[in-house]
């Protein structure tokens, strides 16, 4: 077989290539990535009330208020739409800490199940934030919540 014929070959198999490679790049691009945000926004205005009196003793500044942070999902092509509330953000030796407050009609169960559901959402979204304080105004107490990696899985095995 002539050579030529060979280079013409492997050059149109390059060219092939070459333009899936650019074409999926330019897809991998543009295709949306996870929502995590960097830096958690900062409401200056502050609504007084126990929950900073709380935070303050314990030595932590309140930054920030009370904020609402829009979600969008797409469901099949679909638009739907949410949001979660922040009540403060609070800092700390350098560190920021998202602050949800205590519910009466709502109690926190402090299981694992009720954590996830109820937390988790703040620390996958602002992953740079040192954990979540969860103060409970009736008992005058603060909780840090914090993700950690699960090393113990055969316990939930069977």
């Amino acid at each position: 077989m002539d050579t030529r014929y060979d280079t013409i070959i492997i050059a149109v198999i390059g060219v092939i290539l070459g333009i899936w490679a650019l074409y999926s790049l330019r897809a991998w691009l543009k295709e949306p990535g996870p929502l995590v945000l960097k830096t958690i926004p900062i409401n200056e205005d502050l609504d007084e009330g126990p929950a900073i009196d709380i935070l303050e003793e314990a030595g932590y500044e309140v930054v920030g208020g009370k904020m609402k942070i829009p979600l969008a999902f797409k469901v099949n092509g679909h638009t739907v739409y949410s949001r979660l509330f922040i009540d403060y953000v609070a800092v700390r030796n350098g560190s920021t800490y998202m602050v949800k407050t205590s519910r009466r009609k709502k109690p926190m169960e402090w299981s694992g199940p009720d954590l996830r559901d109820r937390l988790m959402p703040y620390l996958l979204l602002y992953p740079g934030c040192a954990g979540v304080l969860y103060v409970d105004t009736d008992e005058r107490s603060i909780r840090l919540i914090t993700l950690v990696e699960d090393l113990e899985e055969e316990e939930y095995e069977g």
